[in-house]
């Protein structure tokens, strides 16, 4: 990434953190989507807060509504600006009651109008808002310099995607001078989908090759000169940037598509987390979470090293503090403190790991009580699952995916094709899911 001219000064940054996430159900069950664990040590919501650190941007608010605490834990303990960096702050903003707002967030503009008062008392020109659940790399500098010479109202950030995806996003069609001309949501029609194709000329002008997708969708992510935003949010019915704003704005003011071409994956269903964590076990994944000059920030635990003892480990990611003894990890995802005991196999899963340790105290205490330990128990298996963090697998426990139907279980779910064992979870031994 190379380095911008930017004022960073200039910038307050939005993420919206407020969705339900009810397609990301049951780790959207404790805790709200931006929140869940990603990688193994991270959660969603550490990405476009180390990108916008890393792009300069230091004023940044992070709005949310729906189980919001474990995420205001998080962000407390991970980002403290020092004193040498009086300017810089992340300030959490969770959907309130007041004499003028009902309270819950009715939208993505919504929340932002609603929060107004707060951010109209510091100093800025330009307003980038974000989304808190997508996985991406983006220099935020360079659309905000793109924004600043079209002279644009707005900038919109969009990736090219093929004709089957185009279905599910808003779609953009622009010009030669990459103002967009015209905005359809989800567009379903054959028809239509010709008609918002990229033309030939447009994408000679971006430099884009035949691989890298027929169509222009929005990313979520947008630029507003700060007189604009007030102005486009002024009418109460207005709530939802991707549905209200941009449509009504493209007839009205200078809007422009910023087009990106580096990785991008909306992590916004089961499948979609589940795929972009496996891929973080290639040996080229998409997303590279070991860039020195552009590192991925989040809480430090202090943890101790991992403990591998006589274990056969393929195409893995070992986060801190595990424990794993004469066990077989395979294509998978190992979180913070995760224990597993000899004769476990783990294959084409997620351990999101453990919170705490347990204390031989409470060990003996589960032994009496017939309960596993926080972990995977002796000679159990997983194989297509994601096991959410403070689960307790017993022995000989069996969970296989095996293209089971989407299922709600006592103790599991089934979403995409992939078993989801929720948060503290107690798996009896010889169970076989």
């Amino acid at each position: 990434m190379e380095s911008c001219n930017l004022d960073p000064g200039r910038v307050i940054a939005l993420i919206l953190g407020g969705g339900a996430g009810s397609r990301l159900f049951p780790l959207t069950k404790e805790r709200a989507k931006p929140a869940v664990p990603l990688a193994g040590k991270y959660r969603l919501v550490d990405i476009p807060i180390s990108l916008c650190i890393n792009s300069g941007i230091k004023r940044i608010f992070l709005l949310t509504q729906y189980l919001s605490s474990s995420m205001h834990r998080h962000v407390q303990q991970s980002y403290r600006f020092d004193h040498y960096h009086p300017r810089g702050f992340i300030e959490i903003m969770a959907a309130t009651q007041s004499s003028d707002q009902t309270g819950w967030y009715q939208g993505t503009a919504d929340a932002v109008r609603q929060n107004f008062r707060h951010f109209r008392n510091h100093k800025h020109d330009l307003v980038l808002i974000l989304s808190g659940d997508q996985l991406y790399r983006m220099d935020y500098r360079h659309i905000l310099n793109q924004h600043i010479a079209h002279k644009a109202d707005v900038t919109v950030a969009t990736i090219p995607v093929d004709r089957k995806a185009a279905q599910g996003f808003g779609i953009m069609q622009i010009d030669a001078e990459s103002r967009i001309t015209r905005f359809v949501e989800k567009p379903k029609d054959d028809a239509l989908l010709d008609g918002l194709a990229i033309e030939p000329g447009t994408r000679k002008n971006l430099g884009l090759q035949e691989s890298e997708g027929s169509h222009l969708a929005s990313m979520g992510i947008y630029v507003f000169n700060r007189e604009v935003l007030d102005d486009v949010l002024a009418n109460p019915d207005v709530t939802d940037f991707g549905k209200d704003v941009i449509p009504g704005a493209i007839s009205k003011l200078r809007v422009f598509s910023y087009v990106y071409r580096g990785y991008w994956e909306d992590i916004g269903t089961i499948r979609a987390f589940f795929d972009a964590n496996l891929d973080l076990t290639e040996d080229v994944p998409k997303f590279n979470f070991y860039d020195a000059e552009y590192p991925i920030y989040t809480r430090s635990r202090y943890l101790p090293a991992s403990k591998v003892d006589k274990c056969r480990i393929e195409r893995a990611t070992i986060s801190d503090g595990c424990i794993m003894r004469e066990c077989s990890v395979s294509r998978s995802i190992i979180g913070i403190r995760t224990r597993l005991d000899p004769g476990v196999s783990v294959k084409n899963s997620i351990l999101m790991g453990a919170d705490y340790y347990e204390t031989m105290a409470e060990m003996e205490q589960n032994l009496k009580a017939g309960r596993p330990n926080i972990g995977v128990g002796p000679n159990s298996i997983i194989e297509g699952a994601i096991v959410d963090k403070n689960a307790r697998i017993g022995a000989n426990v069996v969970i296989r995916a095996e293209g089971k139907p989407d299922t709600d279980g006592q103790i599991y779910y089934v979403r995409d094709g992939v078993i989801i064992i929720p948060k503290n979870t107690v798996v009896p031994d010889r169970t076989v899911i």
